[in-house]
């Protein structure tokens, strides 16, 4: 694997400093509302995002089903975020995925870099910290294990952890089982349009099937949290998101105009709706607005599984039936990869799919 490129924070938190280098210190802007997650967690005033049983998934009776899927419908148009819980996928699992996750979190750091990534020949893939991307220069306060966990075919097992020896087979099986609730989510968004429960399935995958990319996220200790973020804000570009977390509060979200931190809710699942079910429902879908803060008093684990379509054979648009003269497209089509590319780089999306120079469209969320 590749040579240690830059610092790890798990390193740079252990050593003992009590103010954090320049480059992790964020701009001002950014620091609003970031507070402690802490209080936030025990404020009984707060905006609370939405918790969806699940449970009603599986019964027999239509009527059932449905009310279900009205809920998920009202989550994902005001939030676009919700806790879900009976999902389905056992206790024990993710409890197992946890501890893999966990323990390889806490090998020597020696141990770690056998797997690290190396961004600047594009291997994405294995154990790293991200480079300053964004305008502003700065660093976030993270380091983390990112690889293709599902279809089989797209596994790198190169680069999956031998310590624990638990971590293969308990992510794999987790990814199987998250493979089915999308289906189940994905069912329900689409009734939630109007449609058959098959049609987004169907679209986002082509003629090919989901990838699922697992990021483990370590958020070390920060000795001024108030300064500093973990992750900056973005929206997910996948479909869907799926996270786990060791129960130690640090996600926020933009909700009507301001910052409000999720609470922790014991064995729940947390779903954000991503960019590509956004522009295929033409914005009725919100891909919210979120960000990772952190502490100094606990360290914090978030286990993030996207869900996307294939890069290229996929067209990301509105679906015929969500546009009207009275509700026009919001979104140029364009596929996966173009749509990264337009994330990425801020190139407009007709730079991108003509290769021109065009005015900039406006997207929600970007």
């Amino acid at each position: 694997m590749a040579a240690v490129e830059t610092l790890r924070i798990e390193v740079l938190a252990r050593s003992g400093i009590d103010s954090i280098p320049e480059e992790y210190i964020r701009p001002e802007e950014e620091l609003i509302g970031i507070g402690d997650v802490f209080a936030a967690e025990n404020d009984a005033f707060a905006p609370e995002v939405p918790v969806l049983d699940l449970a009603a998934l599986n019964s027999d009776d239509e009527s059932t089903r449905r009310s279900c899927y009205q809920q998920l419908k009202k989550a994902a148009e005001e939030w676009g975020v919700m806790h879900l819980i009976n999902h389905g996928i056992d206790k024990n699992l993710t409890t197992r995925v946890k501890l893999a996750g966990e323990e390889f979190f806490r090998l020597p750091v020696e141990e770690k870099e056998k797997y690290a990534n190396d961004q600047g020949t594009g291997q994405i893939q294995g154990y790293g910290s991200k480079l300053a991307n964004n305008a502003s220069g700065r660093r976030e306060w993270e380091d983390y294990f990112f690889h293709s966990v599902s279809p089989p075919e797209k596994r790198d097992m190169s680069i999956w952890p031998t310590i624990p020896q638990d971590y293969t087979p308990s992510v794999i099986e987790y990814s199987d089982e998250l493979r089915k609730l999308t289906t189940k989510i994905l069912a329900g968004l689409s009734v939630g349009l109007g449609l058959e429960e098959s049609r987004l399935e169907k679209h986002l995958v082509g003629s090919e099937d989901l990838i699922l990319q697992m990021k483990i996220n370590y958020y070390p200790k920060c000795p001024q949290p108030e300064l500093a973020l973990g992750v900056e804000a973005h929206t997910d570009v996948s479909a869907l998101t799926f996270i786990l977390h060791n129960d130690v509060p640090g996600l926020q979200l933009f909700h009507q105009n301001k910052w409000i931190t999720a609470k922790c809710v014991p064995d729940s699942i947390i779903m954000h709706i991503g960019d590509s079910v956004e522009i295929l429902s033409n914005g009725k879908y919100k891909s919210i607005l979120h960000r990772g803060v952190v502490n100094k008093e606990k360290v914090r684990i978030s286990w993030a599984v996207f869900c996307e379509p294939p890069k290229d054979s996929v067209v990301l648009g509105p679906l015929p039936e969500t546009v009207s003269d009275v509700e026009p497209a919001l979104f140029r089509p364009r596929n996966f990869t173009q749509h990264i590319q337009h994330k990425l780089f801020k190139k407009s999306v007709d730079e991108i799919v003509d290769g021109t120079d065009n005015k900039k469209e406006e997207e929600k969320g970007e």
